[in-house]
């Protein structure tokens, strides 16, 4: 999944045609040529950055796909694959889907720092553009990536979750609104588009060059631990995201399908990993805190963000395990990447610090991690004391 770039290039690159020279001289070789002409065509929006590059490298060197057809704002590096330059918000990727027999759709923008409307404005609308156009170019199946957090993090979750569990997500996270509604648009899809096969992928955390408030969690001196929650970490590296992606494109599996390592983390077993230390607040406190330090602009994340390290919402996977995938990452491992990304990087209550920021915020009181959070914890003790 990626943001979009202003900066635009269109250039495209030729089609391969081998002379008689150029074909393969044995039978091994002319059955992998067979193997990839009958495969599908596939396009990928977002393919410059992210996601959306590895899967298309992936997909240009399986012999079970046929071409990749790239589409994003920008040109990416992968030569190839068919480069289109166009927003996906604009109608006339429905000409760019033609031929195509599967569309993947990772143009989403979840940054961070991005304006929620302007996000909101650029992830519906797109999804609904690429959906329709797919159904109007003639394409048989969208996948669609969302993720495991539209099952919401509840402290009633069973561990784990099947796939067919009620989404019971609210908007009150960081992206999650727009994440519900792409899934209303997946379910709505077939019916408004009847031939079209609509699969949806929900990644657990993902970790492999990504930025999201629960990577960011890692970030900070001190774990914020809520009092009396119950969290259960379960990440799904980027590759394993990409071999799932794969698995959907080429109709090994299809439905509702979640991603993830096998598995989960207790928050103890995280500590031991990270040699981070907790920082454990009050309910109220730390949701107070987390709600009014968003509200007036001092953070990124809202409050709902805050769930989601409270309560468990682990997956099963159990479709993709059924149709013999297996993640290649553990938790264990997953866990130790995203450490040594984040290495060197400073955040309180999910907003970046410079280094000079960082070192002061850590000699004004490093063990407490959310410097908001730590103001109000002095007022409310000297407000327990004038009683």
């Amino acid at each position: 999944m990626s943001s979009p770039d202003p900066q635009v290039r269109a250039a495209r690159n030729p089609s391969a045609h081998p002379s008689p020279d150029d074909r393969p001289s044995t039978a091994a070789q002319r059955a992998g040529e067979s193997s990839a002409a009958r495969g599908p065509v596939v396009a990928v929006t977002g393919a410059a950055a992210g996601i959306g590059a590895l899967l298309i490298e992936r997909l240009a060197a399986s012999d079970e796909v046929k071409q990749v057809i790239a589409i994003d704002e920008r040109r990416g590096e992968c030569a190839a694959a068919q480069w289109h330059i166009l927003d996906v918000r604009d109608p006339a990727i429905a000409e760019k889907l033609r031929g195509a027999d599967v569309v993947v759709h990772l143009a989403l923008d979840l940054d961070l720092e991005t304006d929620a409307a302007a996000r909101t404005a650029y992830n519906v609308r797109g999804t609904q553009t690429v959906l329709t156009a797919a159904a109007a170019a003639g394409v048989h199946r969208v996948v669609l990536c969302t993720s495991t957090m539209v099952y919401g993090a509840l402290p009633d979750n069973e561990l784990p979750l099947s796939e067919d569990a009620e989404l019971r997500a609210t908007a009150e996270a960081t992206g999650v609104g727009d994440l519900l509604e792409v899934e209303r648009l997946a379910r709505r899809g077939p019916r408004a588009h009847p031939g079209l096969n609509v699969t949806v992928v929900r990644p657990a955390i993902l970790v492999g060059g990504t930025d999201t408030a629960l990577t960011r969690y890692f970030e900070s001196p001190r774990l914020l631990v809520v009092a009396g929650s119950r969290p259960a970490w379960q990440f799904c590296h980027v590759e394993d995201l990409c071999s799932a992606l794969e698995y959907a494109v080429l109709e090994k599996v299809d439905g509702e399908l979640a991603v993830g390592c096998d598995g989960w983390l207790e928050q103890e077993e995280v500590e031991e990993l990270s040699g981070i230390r907790r920082m454990e607040l009050p309910s109220a406190v730390a949701l107070g805190a987390a709600a009014r330090l968003h509200r007036i602009g001092l953070t990124p994340s809202p409050a709902g963000d805050l769930a989601y390290t409270m309560y468990p919402w682990v997956v099963s996977g159990s479709r993709l395990h059924d149709a013999g995938w297996r993640p290649q990452w553990t938790n264990e491992e997953v866990l130790a990447e995203l450490l040594e990304e984040v290495a060197g990087r400073h955040t309180v209550v999910g907003r970046r610090l410079g280094r000079k920021d960082a070192t002061a915020a850590g000699a004004a009181g490093a063990t407490v991690a959310l410097l908001g959070t730590a103001a109000l914890v002095r007022r409310a003790r000297k407000a327990r004391r004038r009683i």
